[in-house]
């Protein structure tokens, strides 16, 4: 039987990017609240602060942050270890809006943009974290991907690709890391109630009426729900996890 204490990060250092608001927020705080010391990385640097006041009775850093650039992800990684030591833990959040549209609808600059951050932002992220994770003894690398890394959606051909890009690229990584004590997984939830509903479907109401009914649970997913397995992930909980796709999708993919 598992105990309670296997989901405690005390004592441990996370990286999450994406943590200004949405998804990556609500997993910086769950984080903090199990114990850990959290870099709050987002491109936002006033919603990486916000993120990081809002744990400051734990250790935070708020770090203004480019994922797509290489220069950017460096320094992050060492403004986390300059402060907390090496990291334990990393959650690759960071995704960009992506444009509705077939591959003849999208340009080529918005098709580089939407990779550049959703899958480059995860590689350079993560190749900035592993030296210093493997030096400590190992970790847990997260990168969140989606249900639609698995299945087709009608005019998301963008970002379905860059989905099912991190699924694989987590496994990749799993077989090259598994002997340094690094574990990664991918985490894919379903819709989920942020910012970037409202962007794609004009209001949260619309998108409950719409989205809602895909799933087989008939609602959207909060934060905080997709936070907690996150939180599963990173943890000694699932230490026996790697190389897998954990979905949180309320039944989307089931039928």
């Amino acid at each position: 039987m598992t105990a309670p204490d296997s989901f405690s990060l005390a004592g441990k250092v996370a990286v999450v990017t994406g943590a200004g608001t949405g998804i990556g927020r609500a997993i910086a705080l769950a984080f903090a609240d199990a114990g850990a010391a959290v870099g709050c990385v987002d491109i936002d640097a006033a919603a990486a602060k916000a993120t990081a006041d809002a744990i400051a009775h734990q250790r935070a850093r708020p770090i203004a942050c480019d994922v797509s650039r290489e220069a950017d992800t460096v320094a992050a990684a060492k403004a986390v270890t300059d402060a907390f030591g090496a990291v334990d833990v990393l959650v690759n959040a960071a995704a960009t809006i992506d444009p509705n549209g077939t591959v003849l609808d999208i340009s080529r600059a918005d098709w580089d943009r939407v990779f550049a951050v959703n899958v480059t932002g995860a590689f350079l992220m993560s190749r900035a974290v592993l030296p210093a994770m493997i030096a400590g003894g190992g970790g847990s690398i997260i990168h969140i991907a989606s249900q639609l890394g698995r299945v087709g959606a009608p005019g998301r051909a963008v970002y379905c690709a860059t989905k099912g890009a991190l699924i694989q690229l987590a496994k990749a990584m799993a077989v090259d890391h598994a002997a340094q004590n690094v574990r990664v997984n991918t985490l894919s939830p379903g819709a989920v109630e942020t910012q970037r509903l409202v962007y794609r479907y004009g209001d949260m109401e619309a998108a409950r009426r719409i989205g809602g009914p895909a799933h087989l649970l008939k609602r959207l997913a909060q934060p905080d729900e997709i936070a907690r397995a996150a939180l599963f992930l990173a943890s000694a909980a699932s230490s026996f996890a790697t190389g897998s796709d954990l979905l949180v999708d309320g039944g989307y993919t089931a039928v």
